[in-house]
């Protein structure tokens, strides 16, 4: 397959030729250089998506924040790129996901390098910031239908898992943020994240490529036509439960280190970054085991194991070793489950994977922004995190439940399940 350099302006240069044939080896099935692309671009994106999670002890000092304020700061770049990931990934759809990556960076560079220059001073200068972040959480609708329209069914799973784990860029932020502004003060932070993000940028423009197979643009209206179906608001509650307790847990983590604990926030960014360095480097595993088990089976265990992580956490226990070793559970569970709920959104939706892509991620902001907030709300109100905790724990319940009464008509009416691929 030829490999070369595509204009951002489209697909003049995409080589015509299909994908290789579906049964042979993974690496040698798509495009290597575009899921490469795709994971970089993801992981910078997610990297300044939850920026103001490991600055917010900092922020917050300075500005004079409530735990409510903190938690709403924390959350508002989630709910953010919730609401743009379905316009994003309806963008992907018609003049791809490279053109659309590409658009969506641009606004998130300009919007941070206006914010360090002008400097942020207020509540309501975090929430602005925090809704030009979005367009970062976004990259989701990017990252994924880029990389995975390369890939044939087989193996969608690892091929999502690995652009998704991206995920990883929560790693950078919370390792290196709290560092960087203790040596150059928070402010600082936001001109200095720019360098790298122009770097990827520019690797993701010679290296990423759309897939041959992308599909013809439709009227608008016909994008929400999954909407109309039940399984589309089934994948969008599984993943808000799967993502929406990661990217939550992420951006709050600093947060809930710095005030249950009394740790330095460059002590509670080590914390938070060994708990989000578990979900993300296991997101391609969660493809890879969905693959093989079925997604099905995979979230089943990932719920189970999340709830009663999540109850523990929910009870303040008084160890710091405890305690991380729950929320460390918890974040492999959930990061398994968002590469098995990606694994399943492509045997349904294969002809619309741009638009659910979308939609499910919006969902999964969605639950990251309840978290996340709520945790600020209960720490405010009660004096304690833990209801915030616990009511995700009975979330976490309540997806498991509803998984086992639509599993058995998933695997008889799903077309996949009648070409052998595990669901």
């Amino acid at each position: 397959m030829r490999e070369g350099f595509v204009a951002i302006g489209g697909g003049a240069d995409v080589d015509p030729s299909p994908p290789r044939a579906t049964k042979s080896a993974f690496w040698s099935s798509g495009h290597t250089p575009t899921l490469i692309a795709a994971f970089l671009y993801f992981d910078l994106a997610f990297m300044v998506w939850v920026l103001l999670g490991p600055l917010a002890p900092e922020i917050a000092k300075d500005i004079g924040l409530s735990p409510a304020q903190k938690g709403l700061m924390v959350a508002t770049p989630t709910l953010a790129g919730a609401l743009l990931r379905l316009l994003v990934g309806l963008l992907a759809d018609r003049i791809g996901p490279k053109r659309t990556g590409f658009i969506g960076q641009l606004i998130v560079i300009t919007g941070l390098l206006t914010a360090w220059w002008l400097g942020v001073h207020s509540f309501a200068a975090t929430l602005a910031l925090g809704g030009v972040l979005g367009f970062a959480g976004a990259s989701f609708a990017v990252a994924l239908p880029l990389a995975s329209r390369w890939y044939p069914p087989e193996h969608q799973g690892k091929a999502m898992g690995i652009a998704g784990m991206g995920n990883s860029g929560t790693v950078l932020a919370a390792l290196f943020a709290p560092m960087l502004a203790k040596a150059f003060g928070w402010n600082a932070v936001l001109g200095l994240v720019c360098i790298p993000l122009a770097v990827v940028l520019v690797v993701y423009v010679v290296m990423a490529k759309d897939a041959p197979n992308q599909p013809a643009p439709k009227p608008l209206a016909a994008y929400l036509e999954p909407l109309k179906t039940a399984d589309a608001w089934w994948l969008m509650l599984f993943y808000g439960v799967t993502f929406g307790g990661f990217s939550g847990l992420a951006s709050s983590l600093t947060i809930y280190f710095t005030d249950q604990f009394a740790l330095s926030t460059v002590a509670a960014g080590y914390c938070t970054a060994a708990c989000v360095f578990a979900g993300s480097l296991v997101r391609p595993l969660g493809g890879a085991l969905a693959d093989r088990v079925g997604g099905v089976a995979a979230l089943t265990a990932v719920y189970i194991v999340a709830a009663v992580a999540l109850f523990g956490v929910s009870t303040s226990p008084a160890s710091l070793g405890v305690a991380l070793t729950l929320f460390v559970i918890a974040m492999l569970a959930l990061g398994t489950g968002n590469g098995a709920v990606f694994q399943l959104v492509p045997q349904r939706f294969g002809k619309e994977i741009g638009i659910l892509t979308g939609l499910v991620g919006m969902a999964g902001g969605v639950g990251g922004f309840y978290l996340a907030s709520s945790l600020g709300l209960a720490r405010q109100i009660t004096g304690s995190f833990g209801p915030g905790f616990l009511i995700f724990a009975i979330l976490a319940v309540a997806a498991v439940t509803a998984l086992t009464l639509v599993k058995g008509r998933w695997r008889a009416r799903w077309d996949a399940a009648s070409q052998g691929v595990r669901i």
